[in-house]
């Protein structure tokens, strides 16, 4: 099989590498999309120690299987596989299992290739009348669903009534806001420096898309897709009192939040990783229903132009919120 394999920091090379064979319950996919992450970008920077290189990243991915327990389906995959037995999976909270393993990331190779194997428990099954590119979108998408479901629990009062603000205009931050949509909210600011972008994120829903500079008041409930110190401290000074802070994304590890101010005025902050298991069959659901709209908002290239993607996107010279790359 054809694989793009990050070989070190800001190296992507496409490689031949053996076929891959499977038994019991794992099944053999062809991935026929598969989409660029964040993470994936911080790791082809060279910073996730998570990560080292030869690794195959890429995680996000949909395709059909060609052996195995589910042979002949077309299926979207959730990435993250645990142990089914701790008391995290016991509970429905599977993204917490102390056993946790995630393709992209060792010892599972990553989507960024033409085959890949997953377990039955982890493949959702996607109807016809669904894209492989929109089906791939389901990993993206349960990370929102998961952090505006967290975010909305503890949301004191009505979410349609709520001011609503996401940082960030990638994927993560619109499937942020087409979440809170999708759920209830009415009032939803986006919050994108790339004017590149502004134009998708109006066409993708009834948002206001502004520069962070230009954002002002206060806000019941923040979801910070970006995860820098600059947006930890806007978070922090913009949620309003009694509000919740949801964070999910994890640019860098700095300070930047305002713990005293959080104190004083029972400010919830909630960080959140991933999914459960749940959420990304409620979210395949979601899509396959139509609840986030079009989904027509990502842009499409061969795998054999990832290395390009990837140095676009840090270029800042894609407006799409999200590239997906075809391996076949």
């Amino acid at each position: 099989m054809r694989a793009l394999v990050y070989t070190g920091p800001e190296t992507l090379e496409m490689q031949d590498r053996a076929d891959l064979t499977v038994s019991g319950d794992d099944n053999l996919i062809r991935v026929d999309a598969v989409g660029i992450c964040g993470s994936d970008l911080h790791a082809y920077l060279g910073h996730d120690d998570r990560r080292p290189a030869p690794l195959i990243l890429g995680h996000e991915a949909a395709g059909l299987v060609l052996e195995g327990p589910m042979a002949g389906q077309r299926v979207t995959v959730n990435p993250l596989v645990t142990c089914t037995e701790c008391r995290f999976c016991n509970e429905g909270r599977e993204n917490l299992c102390v056993d946790r393993q995630i393709i992209s990331m060792e010892p599972r190779q990553g989507a960024f290739a033409q085959q890949l194997v997953m377990p039955s428990r982890n493949l959702v099954p996607v109807p016809d009348t669904v894209s492989d590119d929109h089906a791939a979108l389901a990993e993206p998408l349960a990370v929102c669903w998961h952090g505006v479901r967290l975010g909305r629990e503890a949301l004191f009062g009505p979410l349609d009534q709520a001011r609503c603000l996401v940082q960030g205009g990638g994927a993560i931050g619109l499937g942020s806001a087409l979440a809170l949509y999708a759920t209830g909210a009415r009032d939803i600011t986006i919050a994108e420096p790339n004017t590149r972008r502004h134009g998708v994120l109006v066409k993708a829903g009834d948002f206001a898309v502004l520069d962070p500079a230009d954002v002002s008041g206060s806000f019941d409930l923040v979801v910070d897709c970006v995860g820098i110190s600059h947006t930890r401290r806007a978070a922090s000074a913009l949620a309003r009192a009694g509000g919740v802070i949801v964070h999910i994304g994890l640019g860098d590890t700095a300070a930047g939040l305002d713990t005293r101010r959080l104190t004083l005025q029972e400010i919830t902050f909630i960080g959140t990783y991933t999914y459960t298991a749940q959420d990304f069959r409620d979210t395949a659901q979601g899509i396959f229903d139509g609840v986030f709209g079009a989904l027509d908002w990502a842009e499409h290239r061969p795998l054999s132009e990832g290395a390009a993607a990837f140095a676009d996107i840090l270029a800042g010279q894609v407006a799409a919120p999200k590239v997906i790359l075809h391996p076949h």
